[in-house]
Formats: structure tokens, sequence, C-alpha cells
């Protein structure tokens, strides 16, 4: 019986601890952009936030584009989840790698977020001037629904396709309680039955 408490306070603790990655997924459109425009442009990506390890993982895939990518970031914070625009965050002028010149394309990168380099001069000035704050405005924006990627091409030089963050739902810890609770109770009727056969 204490062995089997410990491996489900084991699995528990395990999977708490992997429970510091924030996942996100974004739908890049044209009707997404502020104001909107007709731009055939789609794509689709994950942001997924590491608030132990500080590193931003971000994939996307579009297509489309009406005319050449010049840049792409993450904008945060606008004024209310869904809405509205803001200013670059994440993206000194550009992403990193993010390849500039094509219609249609895929980035996939891991940025580390205690380098004031990856932040906009103007986010990180406003907040403190240190990547920690930078990192914890970014992570609060993307949980709150106020940060978006958007893709910019020569077309619409102020964005042609962009999409907000939107958290991929996990299980709930009661949830994960409950689930260990009823393999513990099965590995214990399990025994009591091997007992009596």
């Amino acid at each position: 019986m204490k062995r089997t408490l410990l491996s489900v306070l084991t699995v528990c603790g395990v999977l708490s601890a992997q429970a510091n990655i924030f996942e996100y997924t974004v739908s890049l459109s044209g009707p997404n952009e502020s104001p909107a425009n007709a731009s055939p442009g789609i794509g689709s990506g994950t942001v997924n936030y590491d608030d132990v390890n500080h590193l931003l993982q971000l994939q996307v895939t579009y297509s489309g584009l009406l005319g050449p990518v010049t840049q792409s970031h993450i904008h945060a914070p606008t004024s209310a989840p869904f809405f509205q625009t803001a200013g670059i965050a994440v993206g000194n002028t550009s992403l990193p790698g993010f390849v500039t010149g094509a219609t249609s394309g895929t980035y996939s990168n891991t940025l580390d977020l205690t380098q004031t380099s990856i932040y906009n001069t103007t986010f990180l000035a406003n907040n403190g001037g240190s990547a920690a704050n930078a990192e914890a405005a970014v992570a609060a924006a993307m949980a709150g629904n106020l940060a978006y990627w958007n893709i910019h091409s020569t077309s619409f030089p102020g964005g042609e396709i962009r999409g907000f963050t939107v958290a991929v739902p996990e299980p709930s810890s009661l949830t994960l309680v409950g689930l260990g609770a009823v393999g513990l109770a099965a590995r214990v009727w399990s025994k009591r039955r091997a007992k009596k056969s």
C-alpha cells in the first residue's frame, strides 16, 4: 500500500513538473487583421511558453499571401482580448530567422526569453528594461488573449495576416487527482482479490 501511494505521488509530482509549459495555438488570416483585409492568406501555428527554462517555442506554416513577407513578430498587449492592435513585443525588428521575401513558408524557432535582444526596444523599455519583466508581460498577454502573431508583407505593410494566442485546454488538476485515485483504488482492489484467490 505504501509503495502504491508513493507511486501515485511520484506520478503526480512528474505531472506537476511538466505543467510549466503553456501551449497556445494561432490561426492567422486577413480578416483577423485590424483593420480587416481581404487577403486569401492563411496560417496556423503554435506558441509554447516554458516558464521554468524561459523559452518561447514558435512554429507556423503560412501560405497564399498577396505580397512577400517583410517581417513577423508577436504583438502585445492589446486593450481587450482578441481586439485591437498593440506594439511589437517579441521580434526586434522581426522574429530571429523568419525568412522574408516569400508568400508561403514555415517557421520554427525557440527563443531564449532571458535575452533582451529578442524584445522590441520600446516594449522592453516600457517593462522596466529587464528581460524578466518583459517575459512576464508577454506571458500575461498570451494567457489573457492579448497577444497576436502578425506576418507583414509588401502588400499589407501593417500586417497581412494575424492570429491571437489561444490556450490549448489541459486536463484540470482535479481530473488528474481523480484519475490517480481511481488507479490507486483499482490497484488495492486487484491486490485484495488476488489474496482471496
